[in-house]
């Protein structure tokens, strides 16, 4: 239901796809959070989406999907070849820290 919404969102064209809400959240921020992979895929295809987009704490679309372990998007995004993994938030934590933290041992190999 909701990919094919969005992808109908997306092919009007008129959709920011990079928005920011009161936190500096992007869409792809939420999708790769929250383990939306499809919808991660779609933004991606867009071309239109900041990668490495940080939200008011700094963090970026990949320290959130490697912190809770959602492996496949943290491969889509590194496919990308346009992410840093070494970003530090406003807390001097990468995403390879949050990723070790929580205990993602296959996206620890990844990053």
């Amino acid at each position: 239901g909701h990919e094919a919404i969005i992808k109908l969102l997306l092919d009007t064209g008129k959709v920011d796809v990079d928005s920011k809400d009161k936190s500096s959240r992007t869409p792809l921020s939420y999708t790769a959070g929250n383990g939306h992979e499809a919808i991660v895929k779609l933004l991606l295809d867009t071309g239109k989406v900041d990668v490495d987009s940080k939200d008011d704490y700094g963090r970026t679309p990949l320290s959130y999907a490697a912190g809770n372990g959602h492996e496949a998007i943290v491969k889509l995004l590194l496919d990308t070849g346009k992410v840093d993994v070494d970003l530090k938030d406003k807390s001097g934590r990468t995403p390879l820290l949050y990723t070790a933290v929580n205990g993602h041992e296959a996206i620890v190999k990844l990053l």
